[in-house]
């Protein structure tokens, strides 16, 4: 499954709309997808929503989509 990931790059911080960044990554689940998250970086998650269907389909078409691997 494909997830995208709304984040603020800093932890330390408030969260500001204007800030908000977002990264694509697959995994098994929303849980595995906030973990891996978790444990590569120190970022302050917001949101993880799945996508399938017309959503993948219209994110995929952005210039921007990238899947995120995690070594």
């Amino acid at each position: 499954m494909i997830f995208k990931v709304l984040y603020q790059p800093d932890k330390t911080r408030n969260p500001q709309r204007e800030l908000t960044q977002s990264l694509y990554l697959e995994a098994n689940s929303a849980v595995e997808a906030r973990a891996l998250v978790e444990e590569n970086t120190n970022y302050n998650i917001e949101l993880i929503q799945e996508l399938t269907g017309n959503f993948l389909e219209f994110e995929q078409k952005e210039p921007s989509f990238k899947l995120t691997e995690f070594n």
